[in-house]
């Protein structure tokens, strides 16, 4: 099979591990390496906000400290930042 003729969408399915995609990163030019790196850096941000939405949500692992924290505040137990 000719990669080249192969649609775009078809030939991620063909990269069946990390190593696969390791290996085509390393065939990239310079530019398209720095491209692909803000992409993912701005996935992974995407990733870590979704998890702190979730972490912040009623049964989620932040919850505690939050309600404390508006707790203290509210009892005015909190003091200005320096």
């Amino acid at each position: 099979m000719d990669l080249v003729t192969v649609p775009c969408s078809a030939y991620v399915f063909l990269m069946r591990s990390v190593e696969d995609i390791e290996a085509e990163i390393e065939k990239l030019s310079p530019s398209e390496v720095k491209r692909l790196a803000e992409w993912l850096a701005e996935y992974q941000a995407g990733l870590w906000d979704e998890l702190i939405a979730e972490d912040a949500q009623p049964g989620g692992r932040l919850r505690q400290v939050i309600d404390e924290a508006k707790s203290d505040f509210k009892a005015r137990k909190t003091r200005p930042l320096p």
